[in-house]
């Protein structure tokens, strides 16, 4: 298994990371962990989560992906073999909210013990806050590197701007992020390549790219308006359905066929080519999904299939 490193950082993963924002909602327990263990197995280490991962669903109140990865870890024994990314920061009830140094460090400490381990390796801002100045946030974090009780800081959801401002406040006892976790895949390129891209590039930053399959419109399954009725994600996927998302699915399918792959792993193997990308995270309900997206590293894209890919572009 290629491995990969996480922006300057003395973390090195494969490259695929798993989601974990369906643990714990449409993915039980049994399978959480099922897919876990084939995860590890098969050489991949990073997993991806969030305190508030699955708030928003109806009848759940945040903590249960953590949860469950925290209770498969304890039963495993392999907290050293796995690299755990989590995030902080939104809502998550009545004076639980923001990057401030009031709130950040319960945030943490929450997770720790959801998560039943003593230090996270890599601790986002799940989003910028504008209540908070940068720097408050940044000690913030260095608090908690001092402390142990973190690895690194990273973020999530940073336009360039955000970005570029908290890494030129980096230093004197704050917290540089070291890795950014932007929204960004075949069909959604904008907002990420230009500006926030070169910024990722020029700070040595490490990348872990989420909606790697744009809430699998990317995997072919979604082509119809009959396709998306009733889905998890259809309200997502409802805006790619159209000429020209038809168009790059269309593009995927040529390539695929070339490889003897699927549109899912096609869609993967192009994030993982890109130069400023370590690995995008893609997430799975099912077994056979899994093993699905575990082919995607098996790929090695030519010039002429990254050519008809970004020719096939849509944004």
């Amino acid at each position: 298994m290629e491995m990969r490193r996480l922006g300057r950082m003395e973390i090195t993963i494969a490259p695929l990371v798993l989601g974990g924002n369906v643990f714990g909602w449409n993915c039980d327990r049994e399978t959480t962990f099922a897919v876990l263990d084939a995860f590890l197995d098969a050489g991949f280490n990073a997993v991806d989560t969030a305190d508030v991962y699955n708030r928003y669903q109806p009848g759940l109140k945040g903590g249960e992906s953590e949860t469950l990865i925290g209770e498969w870890m304890k039963a495993r024994g392999n907290r050293d073999k796995v690299v755990v990314v989590t995030k902080g920061g939104l809502p998550m009830g009545e004076g639980m909210e923001g990057l401030g140094r009031d709130y950040l460090p319960r945030a943490c400490e929450a997770s720790l013990e959801r998560l039943q381990t003593d230090y996270i390796d890599v601790y986002m801002s799940h989003r910028a806050d504008a209540n908070t100045p940068i720097a408050e946030t940044l000690e913030t974090f260095q608090g908690l590197i001092d402390a142990g009780k973190i690895r690194y800081a990273g973020a999530s959801n940073y336009t360039a701007a955000e970005l570029a401002e908290a890494l030129a406040a980096a230093g004197g006892g704050c917290a540089r992020y070291e890795v950014v976790q932007p929204l960004y895949n075949l069909a959604q390129r904008a907002a990420y390549e230009g500006e926030l891209e070169s910024v990722c590039e020029a700070n040595g930053l490490g990348v872990i790219a989420y909606y790697a399959l744009a809430a699998g419109f990317l995997t072919g399954k979604y082509r119809s308006e009959s396709d998306f009725e009733g889905a998890d994600r259809g309200h997502v996927v409802k805006n790619l359905v159209n000429p020209s998302g038809l168009a790059l699915l269309e593009a995927v399918d040529d390539v695929a066929a070339r490889h003897s792959a699927t549109p899912a792993q096609v869609a993967l193997a192009w994030l993982m080519a890109r130069p400023s990308v370590t690995a995008p995270i893609a997430s799975v309900t099912k077994m056979p999904q899994l093993d699905d997206i575990l082919g995607s590293a098996r790929i090695e894209l030519s010039a002429d299939d990254l050519a008809a890919l970004d020719a096939a572009r849509i944004d």
